[in-house]
């Protein structure tokens, strides 16, 4: 597994290890040591400190394993819109590199992308079929390492399948602007502040916590009948940014509206259709919002994430 000690990545490590063996790859400029402490002394486990670039050290792990959850990448949407070249060398030539590996290794890959990439959408769900649209280079990276993704499946037989996560949120995740707004919005509340929205706060988010996307990640890469295919995670269910900052904070003389920091990047409403998943994987979420914020909640009060 690429990217394992970030936030969705230990998650992921975290349930394949209840069955299988893993070796997770993690170059730490995202995830942590810290995120994967509990997993050290397992005999199932195995971390490599490394980077996707580097192609050597990819041919020779990949030689070990036989499944690959391609999780490593370049997430911020601002970073990527103030320095591109990294994600392009991150989503691309690093996904690039990935996939060399698993071609010449015979590994399966399932790539995890991002809703990111969809266009607006006014009321529907959507699902797979939803044009796409990206407006950051994040967004654009993602999709094109989509597309080379698929290139290898359709070239070289090899077996690959992409899930799209709505926005995951949960334990883990970071709490500053490299983190989600969930996470964000709790750590303002937590220390006394005030919760920032941009813009006008009636963008809406699909919001899937990080326990239930480890769950569809996991069971899409075991499902056959998912090579080939790209398939969404979420609740079905959007809440706006307005309200998602008042469910956890209650006070409104605490939420404030500021300028948008890139508003042509804001997609004005996500929701996920993930009939597809259901039918295929059997998966769908099991926690709700206010379950999911009340865990998050917790956790960061017993990590003392201020």
């Amino acid at each position: 597994m690429t990217g394992g000690a970030g936030f969705i990545g230990r998650c992921v490590a975290k349930k394949l290890l209840e069955y299988n063996e893993i070796l997770v790859l993690d170059n730490l400029s995202n995830g942590s040591l810290e995120n994967i402490t509990e997993f050290h002394g397992k005999p199932a486990f195995r971390f490599l400190k490394g980077d996707i670039l580097d192609k050597k050290l990819l041919s020779d792990a990949f030689k070990e394993v036989d499944l690959c959850i391609h999780l490593a990448a370049q997430v911020s949407v601002q970073e990527s819109l103030d320095y591109p070249e990294r994600a392009l060398e991150n989503n691309i030539v690093g996904t690039y590199n990935v996939l060399e590996a698993c071609r010449r290794n015979d590994v399966k890959i399932v790539l995890v992308g991002t809703c990111l990439i969809y266009d607006f959408t006014l009321s529907k769900p959507i699902n797979e079929k939803h044009p796409i649209r990206p407006r950051s280079p994040y967004a654009g990276s993602k999709a094109a390492a989509e597309e080379m993704t698929f290139s290898y499946y359709h070239g070289y037989g090899l077996p690959v399948i992409i899930t799209r996560p709505f926005n995951t949120y949960g334990p883990y995740q970071k709490s500053n602007m490299e983190g989600g707004v969930v996470s964000i919005f709790i750590r303002r509340y937590l220390d006394g502040e005030n919760l920032l929205i941009y813009g006008d706060g009636e963008q809406t988010r699909d919001l899937l916590y990080v326990e239930d996307c480890a769950d569809f990640i996991i069971k899409a890469a075991f499902c056959e009948d998912a090579v080939g295919k790209v398939i969404n995670g979420g609740t079905g269910k959007d809440i706006s940014i307005n309200d998602l900052a008042l469910m956890i904070c209650k006070d409104e003389t605490r939420i404030k509206h500021i300028p948008h920091h890139h508003p042509q990047s804001e997609i004005r409403k996500l929701v996920c259709d993930y009939s597809q998943a259901e039918k295929l994987l059997g998966w769908k979420p099991e926690t709700p919002l206010e379950e999911g914020i009340r865990r998050t909640v917790q956790w960061m009060k017993n990590e003392g994430i201020r």
